[in-house]
C-alpha cells in the first residue's frame, strides 16, 4: 500500500518504520526540516532499540523515504496516519490544534491531487486523541472534500523500550470505523503482524478511542495502588515485594504493572489520565478512580522527597547527590515527565549539588534543562565521588548489579534512596549502606544520624 505518516516522532517514526517493514511504500512528513535530513541519513533522532535497523533497512530498500513536503507525501498515499502531539492544556484537556492544523493542510493538499478512479483516502488517527475526535475530523472533511476522505481510528499501544517488538507483534490492533470497507482495508494491512492469532477488533471511532485512554488509566491506576498500598507498609511493617508476590500469583490479578516506587512518568500516563478526566468532566462526570491515580502519582514523588530530607534533618544546603537514571524510564532517552525532573529540581533548590549519570537521556536532559548547574557523569561510577547520597530513579540493568564495595568507598555518605526497589535488603545491610526504599523496612546499617557536609 501507499502510505504516508503525518508527524514521525516516537509514535510516528515506529509507525512508519514499522509498516514499511511489511513491504509498504511508506512517506514520513515532519515540519522540521533537521530532523527530516537526519532521517534521510538513517539516524533516529530518539533511542529506541531495534529502530535503528529497521530504519536503515527499509531506507535502502526504498520502501521509507522523508519529506517536510505535505503535497509530496500525500500525492498517492491510499491511508494517511496522523501521528501529532496532543499535550495537555490548562485543565488536562488535549490540545488538538496540531491534529486540526495537519487536517487543513491535508483537505487542501487532497484537492489538489484527487486520486483518480480510487477509492476515498483513508485519515487514520494514531494520536491518542479525546473520544470524539474521529467523529469531529470526519465531519470537517465532509464539508470540504465530500465522498473524498474517510476517518479511522487506530490507536498505538507502543511501550517505549519495546515499541518495534511492540508493532511487529502487537497484543491487539484496535480499528474503529464505521464503514466496512474502511475496516477491511485496515485488517488487511495489519494481518502481516498478527500471524500468531493476536487478535484484530474493529469498532466504532469512540468505543476505539476510549479503549487506548482505558488501556492507559487501568495500567496507572494499578502502579498508583501499589504506591499508596507501600505507604501502608512502611507504616505496619509490611514488605511490598512479597505484597506484590503474593497479589501477582492469583491469576485474575496477574505480575504485570505491580511494581511500587518513586511514580510513572512518561508521555503517556501523566497524559491520558488527565485527559480521560477531563473528558469525564466536559461530560458531566468524575472517574474517581483516574481522579485518584492522578493524586497518588503526584504525592508519591514529593514522599520520596522527605525521605530524603528527613534523613538528612531539612539540611541539604551544600550537599552533593548522585543521581542514576534520567528517564522516565529504561531503554529510552525519554524524560518527559520523569520523576527525575522534579527531583533534581528540588535538590537544587534545597542548595544542594547534583551529579547525574544515565546511560542515554543524558543529551535530553542537558537539551530540555540547559540552565541547571548539573555535573554529567561519564559513569554510574563517576557521579558517586564525593556523593552524600545516591539516588536511583530509573532501573536501568546496568544499575542492578552495583559493586558494592566500591559504591561504599565513593560516597562521602553511604546512603542510597532507591525509587525503584533494585536491591535486597539483606544485600544492603551487607554492603553496610543506609538504605531507603519504597514500601519496604529502611536499612541503617551506616548509621542513623547524619553531620553537616
Amino acid at each position: 500500500m501507499q502510505i504516508a505518516v503525518i508527524g514521525v516522532g516516537y509514535v510516528g517514526l515506529v509507525t512508519a518504520a514499522g509498516l514499511a517493514e511489511t513491504g509498504n511504500t511508506v512517506i514520513g512528513h515532519d515540519i522540521d526540516a533537521e530532523k527530516v535530513a537526519r532521517l534521510q541519513a538513517g539516524q533516529s533522532p530518539i533511542y529506541e532499540p531495534g529502530l535503528d535497523r529497521l530504519l536503515a533497512r527499509n531506507l535502502e530498500e526504498g520502501r521509507l523515504s522523508f519529506t517536510t513536503d505535505l503535497n509530496e507525501a500525500v500525492r498517492q498515499a491510499e491511508l494517511v496516519f496522523l501521528a501529532l502531539p496532543t499535550p495537555p492544556g490548562a485543565s488536562g484537556e488535549a490540545d488538538l490544534s496540531f491534529v486540526y492544523a495537519a487536517a487543513e493542510h491535508l483537505a487542501e493538499a487532497f484537492g489538489q491531487h484527487p486520486l483518480n478512479g480510487q477509492a476515498p483516502r483513508i485519515v487514520v488517527t494514531k494520536s491518542t486523541v479525546p473520544v470524539g475526535t474521529a467523529r469531529s475530523l470526519q465531519r470537517f472533511f465532509d464539508e470540504r472534500l465530500p465522498g473524498l476522505v474517510q476517518v479511522a481510528s487506530n490507536p498505538e499501544f507502543l511501550r517505549e523500550g519495546f515499541a518495534v517488538e511492540d508493532f511487529l507483534k502487537p497484543d491487539r490492533v484496535v480499528i474503529g470505523t464505521p464503514d466496512p470497507q474502511v475496516g477491511e482495508k485496515l485488517r488487511q494491512l495489519y494481518l502481516p503482524y498478527t500471524r500468531q492469532g493476536n487478535p484484530i477488533y474493529l469498532m466504532d471511532w469512540e468505543s476505539a478511542e476510549l479503549t487506548k485512554y482505558a488501556s492507559n488509566a487501568f495500567l496507572a491506576m494499578r502502579i498508583s495502588f501499589m504506591n499508596e498500598l507501600a505507604r501502608l507498609c512502611e507504616k505496619v511493617g509490611a514488605n511490598i515485594d512479597w505484597v506484590r508476590l503474593g497479589m501477582g500469583a492469583d491469576s485474575r490479578i496477574g505480575r504485570r504493572y505491580l511494581f511500587a516506587g518513586v511514580g510513572y512518568g512518561g508521555s503517556c500516563f501523566p497524559k491520558d489520565t488527565l485527559a480521560l478526566a477531563a473528558t469525564a468532566r466536559q461530560h458531566g462526570l468524575a472517574l474517581h478512580l483516574v481522579e485518584a491515580t492522578i493524586h497518588i502519582n503526584a504525592q508519591q514523588r514529593q514522599l520520596f522527597w522527605e525521605k530524603i530530607q528527613n534523613y538528612y534533618r531539612g539540611s541539604l544546603q551544600g550537599r552533593t547527590f548522585a543521581v542514576w537514571g534520567v528517564a522516565f524510564k529504561p531503554d529510552t532517552d525519554d524524560i518527559r515527565e520523569a520523576p527525575a525532573l522534579d527531583l533534581i529540581a528540588w535538590l537544587l533548590e534545597a542548595g544542594a549539588h547534583v551529579r547525574a549519570f544515565d546511560p542515554v537521556a543524558l543529551p535530553s536532559l542537558q537539551k530540555a534543562r540547559p540552565e541547571w548547574p548539573i555535573y554529567y557523569a561519564k559513569n554510574a561510577y563517576e557521579a558517586l565521588t564525593g556523593a552524600d547520597g545516591l539516588l536511583i530513579l530509573t532501573e536501568w540493568g546496568e544499575f542492578r548489579q552495583p559493586n558494592w564495595p566500591k559504591l561504599r568507598a565513593l560516597l562521602r555518605t553511604p546512603v542510597v534512596f532507591d525509587g525503584r526497589n533494585l536491591y535486597d535488603l539483606a544485600e544492603a545491610q551487607k554492603a553496610g549502606i543506609d538504605y531507603l526504599s519504597i514500601g519496604r523496612p529502611a536499612v541503617y546499617a551506616y548509621s542513623q544520624q547524619v553531620g553537616t557536609p
